[in-house]
């Protein structure tokens, strides 16, 4: 049992990160097992809104693929995939706005305020903030038309700014819209990074199914904790990072280049798990900077 010194020491050991996160803004990709899982998510839920209530400001981003999947096998619809890409004809896009930006969106957002938060839920439409273009599939030199999945073309973030200065939690689901009015579903992971990059973010985390960056995937205590730009690069050309997580940290690098300070990869599946990458000098997933020298 822990003892009321104890408990009282680890608000003590937070006051140093509070002081550094106060007025920040963190930029939160939200997805996986942290999504799906019942207890994980509330427990996620709680630490959003504590994590406003002591002055950080958080904006959320969302996908989901799971429920998106789960929609078209109800409709009897089938899915293509092309190098990884939701072949997305008309039906399959209006499902997908559905899924992301009514029924994933406003649970979160109900989710927070149940928490006492205040949040308001937003696509890429609302307020011009994602202005996408058509992507194509690269298969083998050849650019195929996988229909309405979209790349970002630009991010205007005044209603995440208008929403942050009244004490909201931006929560944002994964749509855009092109200059004709087509929508587009895009990745996640890339809205998140771009996000964060045109806020300037302070932070953007990525919520996985891992606990981050490993030199051997399959034992855990290869974590990395901290690594730099430059580490990152060679851990790519030496195939350490590949599969599945080679995206995401290239999305991860992107944003650094784009000026976001530091991004970090979390275990989605570890209680508050943010909480204790953001208040603890251990930390809990990889830590990814700009250079050797630690951003304050």
């Amino acid at each position: 049992m822990i003892s009321n010194q104890d408990k009282a020491a680890f608000l003590i050991e937070a006051l140093p990160f509070i002081r550094r996160y106060h007025g920040k803004t963190v930029v939160i990709k939200y997805g996986g097992s942290a999504m799906v899982d019942k207890e994980i998510r509330q427990e996620f839920i709680k630490d959003i809104v504590l994590m406003k209530y002591v002055g950080i400001h958080p904006v959320i981003v969302h996908g989901g693929g799971p429920e998106i999947n789960q929609m078209l096998e109800r409709v009897n619809k089938t899915t293509e995939f092309i190098e990884g890409l939701r072949v997305s004809d008309q039906d399959t896009v209006e499902l997908a706005e559905m899924v992301l930006s009514a029924k994933i969106n406003k649970g979160i957002v109900a989710d927070i305020q149940r928490q006492g938060g205040k949040a308001i839920g937003l696509s890429g439409k609302d307020g011009n903030l994602i202005t996408a273009k058509k992507k194509f599939a690269d298969k083998n030199g050849e650019q195929i038309d996988i229909g309405f999945v979209g790349e970002i073309e630009k991010i205007n973030p005044d209603i995440i700014y208008t929403m942050t200065k009244d004490n909201y939690i931006p929560v944002i689901s994964s749509i855009g819209m092109d200059e004709d009015g087509n929508t587009y579903n895009i990745n996640a992971d890339y809205v998140a990074g771009a996000i964060a990059a045109e806020l300037s973010a302070f932070r953007l985390i990525f919520l996985t199914d891992v606990d981050g960056i490993m030199m051997n995937f399959r034992d855990p205590s290869t974590l990395l904790k901290e690594v730099d730009y430059e580490e990152v690069l060679k851990l790519i050309k030496d195939e350490v990072i590949s599969g599945g997580m080679l995206p995401k940290v290239r999305t991860c690098l992107d944003a650094i280049d784009r000026g976001v300070k530091n991004v970090i990869i979390l275990n989605g599946k570890t209680l508050h798990a943010i909480l204790l990458e953001i208040f603890t000098a251990e930390g809990a997933g990889t830590l990814i900077k700009e250079t050797q020298e630690e951003n304050n």
